[in-house]
This record gives C-alpha cells, structure tokens and sequence, in this order.
C-alpha cells in the first residue's frame, strides 16, 4: 500500500483544508457525500486519505514519539537546549494547553476521524454506486482507523469528545464523555472491523488494516481497561491468524524487511517519491554529524534495563535498538560525541546508503504500530492477571527464546552462530507478583523506543509511575496521567469548559 497514499493527493486536499489541523475543516454540515461516493475508485480514495494523519512524514507534526517516550523513562528530548522548547518541556512535566506538542496530536488524531467519518457516512448500504465488496472492505478499514485514533486520543487526553458522524458546527459543541465510553466505541469500531476485514492484502494493498490489527487494537483496549479474560481471548484469535516472529528481532526495523510475518499493523513509509511520502523521523532522530537533528535520545536507565550474562554479553536486542560506545553504528563507528546520554535510537534510522543525506528527512522505513510480540507480551499480561501464570510463560517465553535466539541468524552479531550461554533464560516462577514484574521489564526490552513507554507507565499505577519517573521532580500521577486537551480546542468548542 505504500504508493496507495499519494493517489489524487487532491482529494486529500479537499477533504482535510491542511491535514494537520482539525480546527481548519471545510463546514461539515455541508458536506454532501453523495458528490464524491460515485464508485469504487473514490471510496478507495477515500479511505487512502483516513491513513494520512498516521504518517510521520514531519517528525514534528506527529508527536507521539515526544508524548509516548520523550515523557517516559526510556528517553530524552536531545538535541539543542531550547529547540523544540515545548517538547523540552513535555520531558520536564512542565505541560500547559498550549504546549505544541499536545496540541499537534490532538489534531491530527481528531483529523483522523473525521476521515474516517467521512468514508462511514459517505457508504451506506444504500450507496449502490459503490461494489458490496469495496464498500465492506472500505467501511472495515475506517472503523479500525478511527478506533486507533480514539485509542491514542483517550490515552492522551483522558475524557475527550465522542464523534461518530461528520457533524456540524453546532454539533461540534460537544462535551467530554467519560473514557468508559470512548473504550465502550473502540471496542465497537474494532469488533466491527474485524468482521469486515480480510486477514492479508496483497500487492499495493500491503500495509492496510486487516482483521488481525482490528482484533490487536481491540486485544490492546481490554488490556488498558483491564478486562483480562478478554484481553487473552483476543490475543489467542490474534495468534491463530498466523502471524510469527521473525528469527532476527532487528528485521522488524529494516526496509527490506519490514512488511514481514510479525508486523500486524505498520504506517507505512517509502521513500524518494513526489510529493515525500517517508518517514521524518530518519532525521529528527539521527546525529547532527549524519545530517540529523539529533532528538530522542535514549536515557541510561533503558539501558540498564536489557538483561546481561554473569559474562557481561547483553540482550542483543539492546544493540539492535540502540547505538552506544564500542559498537558499529549502521556501518561506522559509534561517536559518544554525538550525544548528551551516550546513545542515539537505532529502530526509526537507517544507512546512509539507504537514505543520502540530501533527502535525509525522506526515510523508507515504517512505523511499527502493532507486532506480534507485542500482542504475546500482552497475553502474557492478562494470563498473568487472570491468575493462569503457566500460560503466561508460555507467551513471554516466545519473546525471550526469538530474542535469545537471533544469535543463530544473525551474523552480525559477535560469536554468531550459538546462544551465549545463560542469555534470556525461560521465567519459570509462576508467582503472580514476580511474574508480573518480569512480564513488565521484557516488555519495556522488546518495544524500547517504539513510543509505547509512557501509556504503560501510566496504566501500571501510580506507584509504578512514581518510582520509573522519579528523576523527573514536576512529576505528578493525578496532574500527568492524561495531558491537558489544548486551550485552542476549548476556545472553539465552548461545551469543553474552560
């Protein structure tokens, strides 16, 4: 699907007036569906454009790398002191509503859905210019994006509006419904969507949404909202999809391979096309000295986190995730210069020869949204909390045997070929609190710096929260667990309060 999102770039244009500002939409109520909803082509069209707010294209425009990990344990702004001073300040918890980053993301979610809207309304069954086949797969795709959006916004924000339909101005005066009711929708729009949804896609319709990522997100959504029987339930039909995680651990963030078995839902990204359809983030997050802006830097404390041999050989997956002195940085050696912690994020960069450095901001790589270890990790979670630690083991042990085991396959890595031994071990202990602490550290590992940090943080408790943020003195659970919805969408919409 990578081409798919540039087709008739006009519609896009039309329909978003700016697809990075919500407040900025043409007059809803006086859309008219039935102009644009004449065949399949344009339903397609349609839905192409509900993907676009996904896209890191600017690294500085979608900021949840900054409000899921910059906010985190696991990393730091970077760069220059009083760059970006707003993202400074989501690392200090020195957060207002008009801070840029929180009002970026509340955007480009909220443009998501009124995409995602807008293909809903425009194909009712009643529609018969549209094919039952386009129309079905067409409806599928826009309710799992806009349950994705919802579950960032929700995650976020907290209790934010509920919209469901291309609405008015008056009827965008809408107040906050509680997250129970927002989880309540994501629940809906993912169960939907999976019903919908084909379990692959082939050619130019790789990449789209499909019912393993509908029953992934919905799978993620128990979880968060702690309905542990379900969450495991979903994440079991996830795995009887057929998705694997690949032998080398590192596969899921190389270009070559990063449509692969084990990716359940990525952005898609690809580079050297007109307009620039990759990923920013290849130069917000590389060194200055390789035309980078040197931002999101990992912290020691996630370092400190991957597990060792009595022997000193580490995880590899510490290597694969991020750069540090006395290991080979994507073909040179690694300069402690280049950054304030000592390490530079690996997962969202590629090689100079991939990427020259006069396109830099124009990376191939995707964006990972969902992997299947992600979705072990989480079964291992609520068997854990469920009370069925033996069948928790068996999923976090799926993680740590790939992880362990990249060894065999990667002949980068030094002594390839064979374990080392006593790396990773399997967890036997069936103890719910140890097990839980445990299911916790290895997943902080395995989705290092993939922007998932904080929302976990948070979700773990206060207590948690305390102890993983406690270099962070203007910390506080009650203020920080949600960030504050942007002033500039109280000003618009009078129902929010002040």
């Amino acid at each position: 699907m990578k081409r798919n999102y540039i087709i008739l770039s006009t519609f896009i244009l039309l329909t978003t007036a700016g697809c990075d500002n919500f407040l900025d939409q043409p007059v809803l109520g006086q859309y008219e569906a039935g102009q644009f909803f004449t065949s399949d082509t344009n339903a397609i069209l349609a839905v192409n454009a509900a993907y676009v707010p996904l896209s890191f294209r600017d690294g500085g425009s979608n900021t949840i790398w900054v409000l899921g990990d910059v906010a985190s344990d696991d990393a730091v702004k970077g760069s220059n002191p009083g760059d970006q001073a707003d993202f400074e300040n989501i690392d200090q918890f020195n957060i207002t509503p008009i801070n840029a980053a929180v009002e970026a993301q509340w955007r480009r979610d909220y443009d998501g859905v009124f995409k995602c809207n807008v293909v809903l309304d425009g194909l009712p069954e009643s529609n018969t210019s549209i094919s039952a086949a386009v129309r079905q797969q067409a409806r599928g795709q826009a309710l799992f994006l806009r349950a994705y959006y919802y579950f960032e916004l929700t995650n976020l924000y907290g209790a934010i509006p509920l919209r469901v339909k291309v609405e008015t101005p008056e009827e965008l005066q809408s107040p906050a419904v509680p997250q129970a009711q927002i989880y309540a929708q994501i629940e809906a729009d993912c169960q939907a969507a999976a019903d919908a949804l084909p379990t692959s896609w082939t050619g130019n319709d790789v990449g789209r949404a499909t019912k393993g990522a509908a029953l992934a997100l919905l799978t993620k959504t128990y979880l968060f909202e702690k309905k542990w029987a379900q969450a495991a339930q979903t994440a079991q039909a996830v795995g009887a999809l057929g998705y694997k995680l690949q032998l080398v651990f590192a596969d899921n963030f190389r270009a070559a391979t990063d449509n692969n078995s084990e990716i359940i839902f990525s952005v898609q990204h690809t580079t050297g096309l007109s307009p620039n359809q990759g990923s920013g983030l290849n130069q917000w997050f590389a060194p200055r000295p390789q035309n980078g802006y040197g931002f999101f830097l990992p912290t020691q404390s996630l370092v400190d986190n991957f597990e060792r041999t009595s022997g000193g050989v580490v995880d590899p997956r510490l290597d694969y995730t991020l750069g540090r002195a006395g290991q080979p940085f994507f073909g040179v050696a690694f300069d402690p210069s280049w950054t304030s912690t000592g390490y530079v994020s690996k997962k969202h960069l590629q090689p100079l020869s991939e990427v020259p450095a006069t396109i830099k901001g124009d990376g191939g790589l995707n964006y990972q949204a969902l992997r299947y270890a992600d979705v072990l990790l989480m079964q291992a979670e609520a068997l854990n909390e469920a009370g069925n630690g033996a069948g928790a083991l068996a999923a976090l042990n799926q993680v740590r045997k790939r992880a362990r085991e990249s060894y065999l396959y990667d002949s980068s890595l030094p002594n390839a070929g064979t374990v080392p031994a006593g790396l990773l071990p399997d967890i036997t202990t069936t103890d719910q609190g140890q097990l839980r602490e445990l299911i916790r550290r290895e997943r902080r590992s395995e989705l290092a710096l993939e922007f998932h940090r904080f929302f976990d943080i948070i979700r773990y408790g206060e207590a948690y929260a305390r102890q993983a943020l406690a270099d962070r003195p203007n910390f506080n659970y009650a203020r920080n667990q949600f960030y504050p919805i942007p002033q500039s969408e109280r000003d618009t919409n009078r129902n929010l309060g002040l």
